[in-house]
């Protein structure tokens, strides 16, 4: 198998678990591509990748489930791509620390369905709440268990 790698849907990534992302690629020389459609300022770290695609509908996301494979990491909320990337072998990670399953996915992709009938009815609006200090220690613990578990391997 290759050496895992870490897959990052950056169009909508927060800053902070960007940086965390960084540090983690600083600190363990993991390689963390960002993939988005536009360029993303990134510090001068060795295995930090940029990957830029064209503007358009989830072309980001099928960027990476193309790349994405058994082992990898892929950080995303797109419950979609999270599903897909699962089921090539990667593991999936929101970046508010929720860690997809294949055990659970398929309930989240019809309660993400359910949520997008509901927002087009206009009887649910907004979004998420902003990312709150639990969401950041439940995403780096997560991170930190993978990048564990990947160096013993």
């Amino acid at each position: 198998m290759a050496e895992s790698l870490i897959w990052v849907d950056a169009d909508a990534c927060p800053k902070v678990v960007r940086e965390i992302l960084c540090r983690a690629a600083e600190r363990t020389r993991v390689q963390v591509t960002f993939v988005a459609n536009q360029t993303i300022a990134l510090p001068r770290v060795p295995g930090l990748k940029m990957l830029t695609v064209p503007a358009g509908f989830d072309v980001a996301d099928h960027a990476i489930a193309a790349r994405a494979g058994e082992g990898d990491l892929v950080i995303t909320s797109d419950i979609p791509l999270a599903a897909e990337v699962i089921a090539k072998g990667a593991q999936a990670l929101s970046p508010r620390g929720e860690k997809f399953s294949p055990d659970t996915i398929r309930s989240q992709l019809m309660m993400r369905d359910f949520m997008d009938t509901m927002r087009s009815s206009l009887l649910i609006s907004g979004g998420p709440p902003p990312l709150g200090l639990s969401e950041r220690n439940a995403f780096a613990g997560h991170l930190d268990r993978w990048l564990a578990h990947r160096a013993l391997a």
